[in-house]
């Protein structure tokens, strides 16, 4: 299998899995990953998802073989029927968190993928790259949109123009990713992380407060405030306010119910 899929507790583990491609993207890959990664989103019993990579890398970008077919114009022909029409920004569409655990080689494509998930921690080691422009290419798939919303205008344009390889150490210095750990430590951190939103966080206030800042980016302070204040009436009436507060007044964890 092109992505593996295994459970920890509420944390659905998903690993991209051509370690001797260093998981370089392919068509197959994506609609592996993206089955899987709604599968858990219709799953109660996931209440977070941890997206790695096997052996040495997390994802090296797209596939080569993919791109000598499209600088040759047999991609096109090849790939008519197994085109995916879910977008590389599928992730943010989910109602349920997921974490990258960067393990390695990020690049292209594969810091599109990365980048698109709710959280990233990182190898402080990892290799990160851009790429695009040092293969005649752009900022594909959004990312000239998420970089600088990220790491601000000045770093993200140093990173797609010059295409520079940096580290995980700096990519977290940079907002990137929320922690840079040693590499042997990456993935129990990462899942440490996820079990503590599953056992700790209610998956409708996750899931709403997914929707409101991948979905306010665009959106003014004004009506950024008032969709707040709406949804916080909202959050009002549900089991999980009742739950929150009780489990806290009673010291003990709080027990949320899953998704609808």
């Amino acid at each position: 299998m092109v992505v593996l899929s295994e459970d920890d507790g509420g944390v659905r583990i998903l690993t991209l899995n051509r370690p001797e491609r260093l998981n370089a993207w392919t068509a197959e890959m994506g609609r592996r990953y993206f089955d899987l990664l709604e599968e858990a989103d219709r799953d109660p019993s996931v209440r977070a998802i941890v997206v790695t990579g096997a052996g040495k890398g997390f994802c090296a970008g797209a596939d080569f073989a993919d791109l000598t077919a499209i600088r040759s114009g047999d991609y096109a022909r090849d790939n008519t029927n197994e085109r995916d029409e879910r977008p590389t920004t599928f992730p943010t569409t989910l109602r349920t968190p997921v974490v990258a655990a960067v393990n390695g080689a990020c690049a292209g494509l594969g810091v599109v993928h990365a980048l698109v998930c709710d959280v990233v921690v990182t190898a402080d080691d990892a290799k990160w790259t851009t790429a695009f422009s040092r293969r005649g290419l752009i900022a594909e798939w959004g990312l000239g949109w998420i970089l600088p919303r990220l790491a601000g205008q000045a770093r993200a344009m140093d990173l797609l123009l010059s295409g520079r390889v940096f580290t995980g150490a700096e990519a977290c210095a940079m907002g990137l990713a929320v922690r840079a750990v040693p590499g042997e430590r990456l993935l129990a951190e990462a899942v440490a992380y996820a079990k503590e939103l599953a056992t700790q966080c209610s998956p409708t206030s996750m899931a709403v407060i997914k929707r409101q800042i991948w979905g306010g980016w665009q959106a003014g302070l004004d009506e950024a405030r008032e969709e707040a204040i709406r949804l916080m009436m909202e959050s009002f009436r549900r089991p999980d306010f009742a739950e929150g507060v009780a489990s806290f007044l009673e010291r003990r964890p709080p027990d949320f119910p899953p998704l609808g």
